[in-house]
């Protein structure tokens, strides 16, 4: 009975931070500031009420569209609140996944899953990583890490080491961008490979970007088969990378393990 409780509790809070990540989205689609001003239409500027922003719910009673204008809203938006709550959800029930076991650990991966999130849509939608959301990532994530540190009795010297492995991967990122001279992927693709190996160090870097590409050409295989690209067609690297980074991270390590035990059998 608890654990529903609980799962109730940090599913409607994920659904609230998808909202507010929505409006983060939006907000640096127009280069404005998510800090200061009402919601409003993009359509008709009509400032939205609460009932207007109630997560998913709104989107379903007003049938995807506003209220005011009758314009259609972006299914974008239930969908983030509604992928933001099941994630929250992951972070929240995997322990395993807190190296210090510490409120502050899950603080950290659910403001990191944010950044992720925002990522993913955003690269999804506009082809770009935005600077001040990657670096504010790679920033608390390094402070995040450096927390890992001084708290040395739950480290050893190997963990660390792991770390500055895991931000290697990001070089054969690099080294595509400049063969191909950025046609296949951006170096906002790289800040996001060195984001990923801060993350989650050696050896889950590799599960992760090993997930992205497969992940990529599946999608990529699929489009084209379906009509929708062609082989000179571009795509956002991004999301698979962020797909690829929540694999990881929530099952890295078992992945390692199981493909380790292939070579003990």
């Amino acid at each position: 009975m608890p654990h529903i409780f609980f799962s109730i509790i940090v599913f409607v809070f994920g659904l609230i931070v998808g909202s507010f990540l929505n409006c983060v989205i939006y907000r640096l689609e127009q280069g404005s500031s998510f800090l200061r001003g009402r919601s409003f239409c993009p359509y008709c500027k009509h400032v939205l009420s609460w009932l207007d922003l109630i997560p998913v719910i709104s989107f379903l009673i007003l049938k995807g569209k506003c209220r005011y204008c009758q314009k259609p809203i972006s299914v974008q938006y239930p969908l983030v609140e509604l992928a933001t709550a099941a994630i929250f959800l992951f972070i929240f029930f995997l322990p395993n996944i807190y190296p210090i076991g510490q409120f502050i650990s899950m603080l950290f991966y659910l403001v990191i899953s944010s950044f992720l999130i925002i990522i993913f849509v955003y690269d999804l939608k506009h082809y770009l990583i935005p600077d001040k959301i990657i670096y504010s990532a790679i920033a608390v994530t390094c402070l995040y890490q450096l927390f890992r540190i001084w708290n040395f009795a739950n480290w050893d010297l190997f963990r660390i080491s792991d770390l500055g492995f895991g931000i290697l991967p990001a070089l054969f990122l690099l080294a595509i961008i400049v063969i191909s001279r950025g046609h296949w992927m951006g170096l906002g693709d790289f800040k996001l490979a060195i984001l990923m190996g801060l993350l989650l160090g050696w050896p889950e870097i590799v599960v992760a970007l090993f997930s992205a590409f497969l992940i990529g050409a599946i999608i990529g295989a699929g489009l084209i088969i379906a009509g929708k690209k062609t082989l000179k067609s571009e795509v956002p690297f991004g999301p698979f990378l962020v797909s690829g980074t929540f694999l990881a991270m929530f099952w890295g390590k078992q992945i390692v393990d199981w493909y380790s035990s292939l070579f003990l059998i």
